[in-house]
């Protein structure tokens, strides 16, 4: 019998678990234009003839009508303008590639479009190509830090509804006018979190967990009543944990292209973090998209940093902690249902981990609660849907979830990032003006709601 192997033929797809390379971003390739565009190129002709992520974001349908609509139907026609309109419509959310691409590493065809798109957007960044305005607004740690002593003057200036403050703001920020923009709080969650908790000692769970709460920008400077939230039902269950919060993630810079920047703080917060995690905590976030980053792109921008790796292997998000607890040590007592009903939004941030439905599995352990459960994304990325020229995508991408969450007509809202909350309640008001809910939750303040907190 021979020993002669035949070649194994191309697959339409693949069946392995999807895997990522390291972002190559300190080699002078990676910002070479001619190499960008000739991958580029690449990577459309073979999306444009699967088509499976059409109806994910504006990226694609602008991509293959543009391709549709040239002499020869071909790539080779895609204009400059064509590759940038079709990268400025992605949000990052990784849906492409996680759900739905077929092309993935391992596969040869080797299709990465969400780290292709960081790609161009990294060159915009070293060409200057970035307005002002784009790059003051993902400062997240500074803006906080200057809001929070006059955060109350921030907020009635920004509020969509104050017309003449809120129109020069637009100008200056080429935000779109009816873009809900993040409100500051005076008083951040690690300031909060000094004040002593009663901790209960009956709990399962007491004296068993090490745990640290990674505050993230938006629930240290613009919602710590998250965080209060979170720790109410931690200490409920026996966890006195701490509030930790040497800096931003790097997700805003992320979107602007600023991979320097994004490395530094993966640095700059793995160090510090470091000593917790060889001490056994886990490390805790409370917004998804920056739990994301430190189990995910952090290892991928500087995959031989010790410090990153370990910090990546000890992050979990909110609610993958407390389900964990739940299914191990057993939750304290004392849910009690909350009326009215929950609509809960799975955001793209929290699909990409590959957890599974971690808050729906949390708050289906509330007593006699409708739970509905809507898994698309809401159409807003971090700072890019607030934008002029996107808020309008923004709402049209999100439009089914909006739609689906008024039809429901539960008495809270919830979302596991709390920027898209706040952008389905947009939504739903674009559909039916004065219809959306007053305020929206995060999944934890509905569990800290069930407990009576």
């Amino acid at each position: 019998m021979s020993s002669d192997k035949r070649a194994e033929p191309a697959r339409e797809g693949s069946l392995d678990a999807p895997t990522r390379h390291p972002i190559p971003w300190r080699e002078e390739e990676f910002y070479d234009e001619a190499a960008f565009d000739k991958e580029f190129r690449r990577v459309a002709d073979i999306c444009h003839s699967c088509r499976r992520c059409f109806n994910l974001c504006d990226s694609f349908p602008t991509l293959f009508d543009r391709i549709d609509e040239s002499e020869n139907e071909s790539v080779d026609e895609l204009t400059p303008k064509d590759i940038k309109d079709a990268v400025d419509g992605c949000t990052l959310c990784d849906m492409c590639f996680m759900t739905k691409c077929p092309y993935v590493p391992p596969h040869e065809f080797n299709v990465d479009f969400p780290h292709l798109m960081l790609r161009y957007r990294a060159i915009e960044k070293r060409k200057g190509e970035r307005s002002f305005a784009d790059t003051q607004m993902v400062k997240t740690d500074r803006n906080g830090a200057l809001a929070r002593p006059v955060a109350g003057i921030v907020n009635w200036a920004t509020n969509k509804n104050n017309k003449n403050v809120r129109t020069l703001i637009n100008t200056l920020g080429d935000i779109h006018p009816d873009a809900d923009l993040p409100r500051f709080n005076t008083r951040t969650l690690k300031a909060r979190a000094a004040a002593p908790r009663t901790v209960n000692k009956e709990a399962p769970a007491h004296g068993k967990r090490k745990l640290a709460v990674y505050a993230t920008c938006f629930s240290n400077y613009n919602d710590p009543e998250i965080g209060e939230a979170a720790l109410k039902v931690l200490a409920q269950n026996g966890i006195d944990a701490e509030v930790v919060y040497p800096a931003c993630c790097g997700m805003p810079e992320l979107e602007q292209g600023n991979l320097e920047k994004v490395a530094r703080n993966a640095e700059k917060v793995s160090k510090a973090l470091r000593p917790l995690v060889d001490d056994g905590h886990t490390i805790m976030g409370l917004v998804p998209s920056c739990t994301l980053m430190m189990k995910f792109e952090w290892p991928l921008l500087l995959p031989e940093d010790e410090n990153v790796r370990a910090l990546s292997a000890a992050v979990m998000d909110f609610d993958e902690f407390l389900v964990d607890v739940a299914k191990n040590e057993g939750l304290a007592g004392g849910l009690r249902p909350v009326k009215g009903g929950v609509t809960l939004h799975i955001s793209c941030h929290s699909r990409a981990q590959n957890i599974g439905q971690k808050s729906t599995e949390l708050l289906k352990l509330i007593p006699n609660t409708e739970i509905s459960v809507i898994e698309r994304c809401s159409g807003h990325g971090g700072s890019w849907g607030v934008k002029k020229d996107n808020h309008d995508k923004a709402i049209k991408v999100g439009k089914p979830v909006a739609r689906k969450a008024l039809d429901v007509h539960n008495a809270f809202v919830a979302s596991t990032c709390p920027l898209a909350c706040d952008h389905i309640r947009n939504g739903i008001d674009a559909i039916e003006d004065g219809a959306a809910p007053a305020r929206s939750w995060h999944p934890v303040e509905i569990f800290a709601k069930a407990y009576g907190f």
